[in-house]
């Protein structure tokens, strides 16, 4: 229930009626102040008991080391104090709070320098070291940053230091395989699994599930799911949510939609991520009436929209040009407590500039400060491809000045956008100086700019000047 306040009020309350307490109370009210945030409230309770002769143990201990990664503070110190013997908790307890406090390397340190100690961490301190270094970037940036060499390492020191791997260790393998792309691997670890009669859990089926959606093999993704129940396990929602996503993704909505409904026929509970994934494939496929039906049945269920929800319908009514009825949809979700980010802010832009309101455009775009937003390449990029595409060359340039010394620095996209607009619109003396500037910041055209830059050369007015400047930023086959 975290009633804090309602424990400790009830605490003062024994106090002023002189009732018995004792160290269980101590641990008790430690953990309140801490769960709650008031860690300085925990020493002070701790320090109280310890004038009254109440001896510490190593809960106690555990609930202030808690304590105090919960209020951003690094205590990986208090394992080297011996204020008492650390336990299995205890260690877990440091070690999970560094990863969490983004201190991986430390807690890596720290797990090896126990090793060497009486006090050995078990599978479950490991596992939260080797998942902390797998989800802060995937195995492919793992690789990059030498970090998949650091799991190898700690799997190999479990091995040595004969701590078997159990299921935990194997699905956070699996996870960060399938999410990176890489499901073959993720297969040769199931396969491993098996050889150490370690049986997958629901958990390794909904991650390798997952993988083959995120590649868009669906038919691989459909022969998973229906293994699970020859395994004796049950899907969860979690799986139907990363299938539903996938079909929707896929444009195979109907499909969807039927996962949809056989999940709540086996007794699931839609979540929001099962909405938003479904509510977004009715959407891209122009199936507006059944996406807002949706998006009614969800707030009829109490299942609370996010800003993810709120974005995919502002992307669907801008999609429609209903700019009108975004704003105002827009208000609704504020007054109910979303606080709108500079996604929600960039579908707004976007649809403003697609229905020629770039003044309107230009004048949220220069509100996003005073929000406490400052826009991002993709925000600037639209605006700017809308100035070119108006004939407002001039204000595109003064505009991508200003945007540079604010910080944010141009890219290849942008300037491909840009060109691109002008180029549709046959302002080919106006997009030479757009592709001057490409060539001095060391891009190049892509495949669409260039197409447009080619069929434009091969009209019947020559142009010596788009020629030299097609050698210098078309790339070379």
């Amino acid at each position: 229930m975290k009633q804090y306040p309602v424990a400790l009020k009830l605490f003062d309350e024994m106090r002023q009626r002189a009732a018995p307490v004792d160290q269980y109370t101590m641990n008790i009210l430690i953990n309140c102040c801490c769960l709650s945030k008031q860690v300085d409230f925990g020493f002070a309770i701790f320090g109280i008991f310890l004038k009254h002769g109440y001896e510490p143990n190593v809960t106690t201990f555990t609930t202030l080391l808690k304590g105090l990664f919960l209020d951003g503070n690094v205590a990986e110190k208090v394992l080297t104090l011996n204020l008492c013997e650390p336990d299995d908790v205890m260690i877990l307890t440091a070690i999970d709070g560094l990863c969490k406090a983004g201190r991986v390397h430390t807690s890596r340190d720290l797990l090896l320098l126990l090793e060497r100690t009486i006090y050995k961490p078990n599978v479950k301190a490991y596992n939260a070291v080797i998942n902390c270094l797998c989800t802060g970037g995937m195995v492919g940036l793992l690789c990059d940053f030498g970090r998949w060499k650091e799991v190898k390492n700690l799997l190999d020191e479990m091995v040595n230091h004969k701590i078997s791997l159990d299921v935990v260790t194997f699905n956070v393998l699996v996870d960060s395989f399938c999410k990176e792309g890489s499901v073959k691997e993720a297969e040769d670890i199931l396969e491993i699994m098996k050889q150490q009669n370690i049986s997958s859990d629901i958990v390794t089926y909904t991650a390798l599930i997952d993988g083959y959606c995120l590649q868009g093999k669906m038919d691989k993704a459909k022969e998973v799911f229906y293994s699970i129940m020859s395994n004796d396990l049950k899907p969860c929602i979690v799986t139907y949510n990363s299938l539903i996503n996938g079909y929707c993704k896929k444009g195979k909505v109907d499909e969807a939609w039927r996962l949809f409904l056989e999940a709540s026929s086996k007794g699931l509970e839609h979540t929001t991520v099962t909405y938003n994934s479904m509510i977004h494939g009715l959407l891209g496929e122009e199936r507006i009436v059944d996406g807002w039906k949706l998006f009614n049945d969800m707030e009829t269920r109490q299942v609370h929209p996010n800003l993810f929800t709120c974005n995919i319908l502002l992307e669907g009514l801008c999609k429609t040009h209903q700019i009108a009825e975004a704003f105002s949809f827009l208000r609704v979700m504020e007054n109910k407590g979303l606080n709108p980010n500079i996604i929600t802010y960039g579908i707004l832009i976007n649809g403003l500039c697609k229905d020629g309101e770039i003044e309107d455009a230009k004048k949220l775009l220069n509100e996003l400060p005073s929000k406490g937003l400052q826009p991002n390449i993709k925000i600037h990029t639209i605006i700017l491809g809308s100035l070119c595409r108006e004939g407002c060359v001039d204000e595109a340039k003064y505009l991508l000045v200003k945007m540079e010394r604010s910080g944010c620095a141009p890219d290849s996209v942008m300037y491909n956008n840009i060109i691109q607009g002008l180029l549709k619109k046959n302002k080919v003396s106006k997009a030479i100086p757009f592709l001057e500037d490409m060539h001095k910041r060391g891009f190049y055209a892509d495949a669409s700019t260039s197409s447009l830059l080619i069929n434009h050369m091969q009209g019947s007015n020559k142009d010596d000047i788009l020629l030299e400047m097609m050698k210098k930023v078309v790339p070379k086959i």
